[in-house]
């Protein structure tokens, strides 16, 4: 059984920044002007001009916390350039390409237009550590009056004009040179998100044939009924209008979920298959093997296996990938959600650059969607939450007891998870195994002991 344990807790970060509801502590324009103090205190080293990019999605909350976060990033001395709606890993690109000394998204990602959040990135476009998110932390608890800039080394503030441009022409080149999309109908969801305008740019560059979804933001809609959260509108739209494929994004563009032309959901487990066997064929897979985590299906793993690939597993959470990628020199992976990272690429999940190599593979093999992307059959996988109060019912014995029980009926067939969630009060139980019945049974009884524990 995998029982994934906590990470080190911090009172903001969780496992993809800070997040909340818009205009409610963490989530308010004091806490961000806060974080920008810290951060930029945290990331000023040597004498040079220090410089922090911020970008954001279409939430209407982005326009309080972007000029919070600004003035505190110019208290701390630091120039602040300003990218406006732009996806996630554009910021992470953008970051290294400018030299800054760190990157910043306003998102809540798949999450309603109410909420909203704030993710750090490194000089190095990587997701900051648990260690250094605390280390900002415990800076924002203190009296930072004493170490502000002087009014003469304030910070300035500018617009990055062409930073929309700069993203396109990066996703571009991610695509061997000369191939090209012609010929391909491709319904693009942006999900009302932070790639309206520059994922459907991207495709009509290449020469595809673009039926456009999400790309009429108004502040309120993002992620509304549409994107890779709510893929529906998406797979109706591939059989209206004959598309050979579908892609949907997330509202910060760091996910892709595909349809194929029977208007049938891809997810990410299916997409990493289909890259990792793709990057394989051409030898350009890195240290024979992939990263995905806990909850990608073992049918994944299976396939991986019969073709002579590692498939490493780490905590949910795209930031845990990166780091296990880095550390065994791997240059693919992501989760079942949709977060595919392609280290060769991108420093972060970015699903605008993972669809664009499942589009190559349909043009090289001139073969229907639905026969390219689906390389294995999942095995059937049950996931429930229990909440809970008090403490965590993953100490107490009687659940340690019911969970070996559970995995003893699996009979190595199959496996089960209990994780604790990092933002709310719940302990997730998954199971899957080739028996459908037996793994809903599993994930009933351990729930049923998880809630008589909790009660108690």
């Amino acid at each position: 059984m995998n029982q994934i344990q906590p990470r080190p807790k911090r009172r903001l970060f969780g496992t993809d920044g800070i997040r909340g509801r818009a205009n409610t502590a963490p989530m308010t324009a004091e806490i961000a002007l806060r974080l920008g103090q810290a951060a930029g205190l945290r990331f000023t080293r040597g004498d040079h001009r220090h410089r922090v990019i911020i970008g954001k999605d279409t939430r209407l909350s982005g326009y309080m916390l972007e000029p919070a976060l600004t003035a505190g990033f110019i208290g701390a001395g630091m120039d602040v350039t300003l990218a406006g709606p732009l996806p996630t890993p554009a910021i992470a690109m953008l970051t290294r390409s400018l030299r800054a000394d760190l990157g910043v998204v306003i998102s809540a990602s798949h999450n309603p237009f109410e909420d909203n959040g704030i993710k750090l990135f490194g000089p190095d476009g990587a997701k900051l550590s648990d260690e250094v998110e605390a280390e900002i932390e415990a800076l924002m608890e203190q009296d930072l009056a004493g170490r502000l800039a002087a009014p003469s080394a304030l910070g300035r503030a500018t617009r990055l004009v062409d930073a929309a441009g700069r993203y396109v022409e990066s996703a571009k080149s991610s695509l061997p040179r000369g191939l090209r999309l012609d010929g391909l109908r491709v319904v693009l969801d942006c999900a009302n998100g932070a790639a309206y305008k520059v994922a459907p740019a991207a495709l009509w560059e290449l020469g595809a044939e673009v039926i456009p979804l999400g790309v009429s933001p108004d502040g309120f809609n993002i992620n509304h009924e549409c994107g890779s959260t709510v893929p529906s509108a998406l797979s109706a739209a591939v059989v209206r209008h004959r598309a050979d494929i579908g892609v949907a994004l997330d509202g910060d563009a760091d996910r892709v979920i595909l349809a194929d032309e029977r208007g049938r959901i891809i997810d990410g487990d299916q997409v990493l298959a289909l890259i990792a066997r793709a990057f394989q064929a051409d030898g350009r897979l890195s240290g024979g093997g992939i990263v995905a985590t806990v909850m990608s299906n073992l049918g994944l793993e299976r396939y991986l296996g019969g073709l002579g690939l590692a498939l490493h597993r780490t905590p949910v959470g795209d930031r845990y990938v990166a780091e296990t990628m880095r550390a065994q020199g791997l240059n693919l992976g992501g989760e079942q959600s949709g977060h595919v990272i392609l280290a060769d690429f991108a420093t972060t999940g970015d699903g605008l650059i993972a669809a664009l190599q499942v589009l190559a593979v349909l043009v090289r093999e001139g073969r229907p969607a639905s026969e390219v992307c689906r390389l294995f059959a999942p095995l059937p996988q049950l996931l429930r939450n229990v909440r809970y109060s008090g403490a965590s019912p993953l100490l107490s014995p009687v659940v340690a007891a019911a969970a070996a029980a559970a995995e003893a009926r699996l009979a190595g067939g199959g496996r089960l998870l209990l994780r604790a969630s990092g933002t709310e009060p719940l302990i997730r139980v998954m199971a899957e195994g080739e028996d459908e019945t037996l793994v809903a049974a599993v994930v009933d009884e351990l729930c049923a002991v998880i809630e008589a524990e909790s009660a108690r």
